[in-house]
């Protein structure tokens, strides 16, 4: 089975798809019997997770022609991966996901090159997305996709008319999975709806009356809760839980055991510990296929032209019989992440430090320890340390001089947002006026023109 791409006829579907013409191909498609090398050879895709849908996802998109891959993932291996996460065996647990992951496609599949990345996606500079040229998801959570979504619409740029410049977007297919339920989406930032945009489709986690765990627990869930929100904080005392310390989830599971025994509660276990504590929901193995072969389908389409994408949101529901239902729905325009920018007016004596301080403020905004760049330079940044101080003396310059004085001109922020009492890294794009500038600006554009 191992060189399973050396056969030709392997690629004979793939590249009958690509070399001729049909009546729902894109508007700029131009068939080619050589387009699938072409996109190998060109083509660099980013595959963000490498759990049960990110292995399916390697192995599909190596299998459309793709050659040049990424995968980043922060998780090593477990016992409880093996079941689903199919490019894992016993011998792997303990290594990195992305690593083996990759290791096993590159020996199955010939002339794919697939490089790993073992760390958070946070770990990684802005300049290191910029270098892919579709962006696919594999995460299992709302935190992250939100993040690397922030991440693809930051290189959107708008133009006077705040219309969407072509070559500045980035492009996300999205997988999800619960249980026998799944879900593809396209998002082409400035196009179509990006994940902020369509954010309430996500449900709110289910959280548990702090009486009910205190004093009447029911369920095993109720005692697992107690131990981790609870009892962790009354024996730690100020130190933080970390769900992805096995120490710290193996004491949460054995407190809740005990939280169990005193009531007669059964059924608490470590993986339900785990699945409690990090909202899982199990996974299964055929859902993941199909939602990844929707993905990569998806993106073949959108590098190739090769067909229309999807518009723009698929959902998959296996529980009774096979269910696939597509809904368009409609873009934010003033969403504060796709959109051309939140406009923020500055009088033009207002230091960095300020407007630091107002994004906090701000009633759409919400961004506290903030970031600042501009057109790639960083005006000032909260860490690592190095760079702080490096920029630290920005910021009482006043913004208004350290930037071109552009009429809406934009900034990009990066920070901590809170929602839902719930704090996540995020990237916030703003188009600043100054205060009396514009008005300068038409008269001087008037002056010259007559």
């Amino acid at each position: 089975m191992e060189g399973l791409s050396s056969d030709p006829r392997r690629w004979r579907d793939v590249d009958k798809l690509l070399s001729r013409p049909g009546n729902i191909v894109g508007q700029d498609f131009e068939p080619s019997p050589t387009l699938r090398e072409d996109i190998g050879d060109v083509v660099r895709v980013l595959v963000v997770g490498a759990g049960g849908l990110g292995c399916e996802l390697l192995k599909d998109l190596a299998l459309s022609g793709f050659k040049n891959i990424d995968v980043i993932d922060m998780d090593t291996i477990e016992v409880s991966n093996l079941n689903r996460q199919f490019l894992f065996r016993i011998h792997d647990v303990g290594k990195s996901k992305a690593e083996v992951a990759a290791e096993r496609v590159m020996k199955r599949i010939n002339g794919v090159n697939i490089t790993p990345h073992f760390c958070r996606i946070e770990d990684k500079d802005l300049s290191f997305y910029n270098d892919f040229n579709i962006i696919v998801l594999g995460l299992d959570s709302i935190e992250a996709r939100s993040y690397i979504n922030s991440i693809a619409c930051g290189f959107l740029e708008y133009d006077e008319d705040d219309r969407p410049l072509l070559e500045t977007i980035k492009p996300i297919v999205d997988g999800g999975t619960e249980g026998f339920k799944g879900h593809a989406r396209v998002i082409l930032p400035g196009r179509t709806p990006c994940f902020e945009c369509n954010i309430w489709l996500f449900p709110p986690q289910v959280k548990f009356p702090l009486c009910t765990l205190a004093e009447t627990p029911r369920t095993a869930a109720h005692c697992i809760e107690y131990a981790h929100l609870i009892k962790w904080g009354e024996v730690h005392h100020g130190k933080s839980f970390d769900a992805d310390d096995p120490e710290h989830m193996q004491w949460v599971y054995l407190e809740a055991l005990k939280r169990a025994e005193l009531f007669g509660i059964t059924g608490v276990t470590f993986s339900l510990t785990q699945g409690v504590v990090k909202n899982i929901i199990p996974a299964i193995a055929s859902t993941n296929a199909i939602v990844s072969a929707a993905c990569a389908l998806e993106a073949l389409k959108i590098v190739s032209g090769c067909s229309k994408t999807l518009s723009n949101y698929l959902t998959y529901n296996g529980l009774d019989g096979t269910h696939i239902k597509v809904t368009d729905f409609v873009r934010d325009i003033d969403c504060l992440v796709c959109g051309p920018g939140t406009l923020l007016e500055l009088d033009t004596s207002t230091t960095l430090s300020q407007f630091i301080g107002l994004l906090g403020e701000h009633p759409k905004l919400l961004v506290s320890k903030a970031s600042v760049t501009y057109r790639g330079k960083n005006l000032y940044m909260q860490s690592p340390p190095i760079l702080e101080e490096m920029t630290r003396s920005n910021l009482q310059i006043p913004i208004f001089h350290l930037m071109d004085k552009v009429p809406k001109d934009t900034l990009h922020i990066s920070g901590i947002s809170e929602k839902n009492d719930k704090k996540a890294s995020c990237l916030r794009k703003l188009r600043v006026v100054f205060k009396g500038v514009a008005d300068e600006a038409l008269k001087m554009d008037t002056t010259e023109s007559s």
